[in-house]
């Protein structure tokens, strides 16, 4: 039994979020929280809302509120939204938290001490129109380093460069759109990153687990031709983390915040001391601190690539600059991009399923499975409206939901409302377990090393074999003659569908719970590991009926209707 700390990337407050993100972090986190539970490991899931810095200030205002009313129900709203994809967080928090607060100004506050901190006389826009600096978001322009020309003050979305504003070409502000820009001085602290190098360099060196795509984005930015470079924590703004050095305000510093990617991060921490006291314990203090048994917890992270600089350089570089026994991450589990019908998904164009308008469109388990059957983990995936149809309709209604179909209409026009009970299974059960065992091992390996398409994979392929074993058991041309063996062949199928309500929960928890429900199977407590127990052992109790579809198809007039609707093509 290990303990298993697991952390999905904090999503943004300023709106609802589109499938992409989903998939980039929440989910495959979910998956492999459940899975680890499952086996019998002791989890804990934090997430929280990322409240901080300009999208939230921006997106109250176009909604003419306070930006705290703003981020509270932007948070309900977000938590609704997981709680119906049925995302298992332990604790969902908030980044504004009054222990992140704390927790991110104990950070700064340490690192000042042990010469991680300086101060610095920069340059940044001013705004004529707005009367305003312009940190971050708050001003856009051209990549210098690839061209994009909706590069963002603090990172190019397109190519993941992290960028200071200054380095924008014919940069503009956001606020108005005004180009009456002039650069004057402010001072910020910076974040020694530089000085750390050697240090990150041989830490990230050692994960030779680490997933290709992680490590790589890692090295390069630590290698990059300019080196890692010391990055500004602090922004002129007034919402965010107060600067605060040992609780008190931090002279020169009275009217700036700290950068939110400076927050965000230790507000995995802070989430974790809310779930702790709200359970009224301490126990926080042993996933997070070495000295009081975090070295004893194996701590995953999941994100898109575009968080992993931060969680690879920035965050352990605060860790280590803090000089305290703070647990860092074990693994870090890395997404690329899921494109829509070839492009990228757009709030402003319409463009794309958000994660709310999915839950109207069709159930939760449907958008589960394509997401985590398609997961981005090697190269970018493309959601189209074709591959959508084609995977819910033939994975989840033509192989699990058929197979259940057809076990349950045919024992129930037999054998009425008691399930059959023989379990002198054959040569063709046998030889079907055996069959099973070779994908279940695979299965089991690849959930716990995190490969969520390659598990999806094999789930499919365990279906699948149910699916074989009825064709070859022909349980509907025997009956006349061996009503008995007909029985047994039913018995066997049942558990099978018992076995596939359990192991399938990880990628698709509502249709399995509503198996169980209907069919009255207990849900047990442990992840199977005996096959053979498992299969010839199950006795039931509870009458039954045939289940109602439990995966109808989609059909060529929806798949139309949501592709033109959602191609942004009408504005």
């Amino acid at each position: 039994m290990k303990k298993i700390l697991i952390t999905s990337a904090l999503p943004y407050i300023n709106g609802i979020k589109h499938l992409g993100n989903l998939i980039g972090s929440q989910l495959p986190a979910d998956v492999y929280a459940r899975y680890m539970r499952a086996t019998g490991h002791v989890v804990l899931y934090i997430c929280a809302t990322d409240e901080h810095g300009t999208p939230a200030e921006l997106a109250a205002i176009e909604d003419n509120l306070t930006v705290e009313k703003f981020c509270e129900n932007m948070w309900n709203i977000q938590k609704k939204i997981a709680d119906e994809f049925y995302i298992s967080f332990d604790y969902f928090g908030r980044s504004s938290s009054k222990h992140n607060h704390e927790l991110t100004q104990h950070f700064a506050t340490k690192l000042w001490e042990n010469n991680f901190l300086v101060e610095v006389n920069e340059k940044q826009f001013f705004s004529v129109q707005d009367k305003r600096y312009l940190p971050d978001r708050y001003i856009t322009g051209t990549c210098p380093s690839c061209g994009y020309r909706r590069a963002r003050g603090d990172q190019c979305e397109n190519c993941t460069k992290q960028l200071d504003p200054t380095d924008l070409i014919d940069p503009v502000s956001t606020i108005s759109g005004s180009k009456d820009l002039e650069i004057r001085e402010t001072k910020h602290l910076y974040l020694r990153q530089s000085e750390l190098k050697n240090k990150l360099d041989d830490w990230i060196s050692k994960k030779n687990e680490w997933p290709v795509l992680t490590k790589s984005i890692a090295k390069k930015w630590l290698h990059d031709k300019d080196g890692l470079k010391d990055r500004g924590i602090t922004r002129d703004l007034s919402w965010g983390v107060k600067v605060k050095k040992n609780g008190k305000p931090w002279e020169g510093f009275e009217d700036k915040v700290f950068y939110v990617w400076f927050d965000a991060p230790i507000a995995y921490i802070a989430a974790t001391k809310e779930w702790s006291e709200n359970n009224s314990n301490n126990e926080w203090r042993k996933w997070w601190l070495t000295d009081e048994g975090a070295d004893q917890v194996y701590y995953v992270q999941f994100m898109a690539k575009d968080n992993i600089p931060f969680h690879t350089l920035s965050f352990p570089a605060t860790i280590f600059g803090s000089g305290e026994n703070w647990k860092l991450v074990d693994y870090i589990k890395g997404f690329n991009w899921l494109l829509y019908e070839g492009g990228k998904f757009s709030t402003s164009e319409k463009r794309g399923i958000f994660m709310d308008v999915a839950l109207k469109l069709f159930p939760a388990d449907y958008w589960r499975w394509w997401l985590l059957s398609n997961a981005p983990e090697s190269a970018d995936s493309n959601f189209t409206w074709d591959s959508f149809q084609n995977t819910i309709n033939k994975d989840l209604a033509d192989v699990f939901g058929n197979f259940i179909a057809r076990v349950t209409k045919f024992s129930f026009s037999k054998f009425g409302g008691k399930i059959p009970t023989n379990n002198e299974f054959g040569k063709l059960e046998e030889n079907t377990i055996e069959e099973i065992k070779k994908c279940y091992d695979l299965y089991n390996h690849f959930l716990s090393k995190i490969e969520i398409r390659k598990a999806s994979q094999e789930l499919r392929n365990i279906w699948v074999i149910g699916n074989e074993y009825l064709q070859k058991a022909q349980p509907w041309a025997i009956f006349k003659n061996d009503e008995n063996q007909t029985r047994m062949i039913i018995k066997f199928s049942f558990n099978l569908i018992y076995f596939y309500s359990f192991i399938s929960e990880p990628f698709i928890p509502c249709a399995c719970d509503k198996i169980r429900k209907h069919f009255g199977f207990t849900k047990i407590s442990k992840w199977p590991k005996n096959l053979n127990f498992f299969l010839e052992n199950i006795t039931y109790i509870n009458d039954i009926t045939p289940p109602e579809i439990l995966f109808p198809k989609i059909t060529d007039q929806e798949k139309e209707v949501f592709r033109e609707k959602y191609s942004g093509l009408d504005l």
